[in-house]
């Protein structure tokens, strides 16, 4: 099978180019940028935001995962308006599956970047192309990152927000399989194996990396806070059985 994957060269779309490549398909990572790409897994320029690129770039695919992601400034033209460019040229190489990736209760919390996963979301149900759907949470190496940034800062962020990290690898293995089965629209959530408070998981990491900062605990107030505490992006009963984030930073 010929799989196209929109955001190819990022975090999660070279491990999804891993796992299709393993199952034996013929996979393009579809990005703006070249970049170090697993064995069996070639690269086409594109660019969601004009469309360059993506005619020449579909032809014989038979499924497009995108993966695709943006900086929260340019995500609406990236997201939304990238991804209806996608459908119709997805349409007019005659593509049979459209997959696309969102996130676990982006519809319950009114961040600026949630909202545009959620127009994404209307965007590919809109579309005139079979379509399959996952959310998944956030992933550790996400967390990671806010620490580090945090860390560099000397702070390290606490509170009752509730996350629930999974791994990059679960998500890329569910989305093989779903891009293999036919389509199905929205496709039961995958979450991590556990939800953890923010100061939990900032505890953890400060212990993992051994970085001194002072605790600085974010207030779960107004629109985006009280959700956050009440486990919007959480889905307990999606649970998958991958590392807990103690386990990812304990393995490196």
């Amino acid at each position: 099978m010929k799989v196209a994957i929109v955001g190819g060269t990022g975090m999660l779309g070279k491990a999804l180019g891993v796992e299709l490549a393993a199952r034996g398909d013929e996979v393009l990572a579809l990005s703006r940028t070249a970049a170090t790409l697993p064995g069996g897994v070639a690269h086409r320029a594109i660019d969601l935001t004009d469309g360059g690129g993506l005619s020449e770039a579909l032809g014989g695919a038979e499924v497009v995962v995108d993966a695709s992601n943006s900086s929260p400034r340019n995500a609406a033209p990236v997201l939304v308006e990238g991804t209806r460019r996608l459908l119709a040229a997805a349409a007019a190489a005659d593509v049979r599956h459209y997959v696309g990736v969102s996130i676990v209760g982006c519809d319950q919390v009114p961040m600026s970047y949630y909202e545009v996963k959620v127009e994404q979301e209307k965007a590919i149900a809109a579309g005139n192309l079979p379509w399959s759907l996952l959310r998944a949470t956030q992933f550790h190496q996400l967390l990671d990152w806010a620490f580090g940034r945090a860390a560099s800062l000397r702070l390290r962020p606490t509170g009752a927000a509730r996350v629930q990290p999974v791994a990059v690898d679960d998500v890329a293995a569910r989305l093989a399989e779903v891009a293999h089965h036919a389509p199905g629209g929205r496709q039961p959530d995958l979450a991590g194996p556990e939800v953890r408070t923010l100061s939990e998981l900032s505890h953890a990491w400060w212990q993992a990396r051994g970085r001194a900062a002072l605790p600085v605990r974010i207030p779960s107030l107004g629109k985006i806070g009280r959700p956050l505490a009440a486990g919007a992006i959480c889905n307990p009963e999606a649970a998958g059985g991958g590392p807990t984030f103690e386990q990812w930073l304990a393995d490196g």
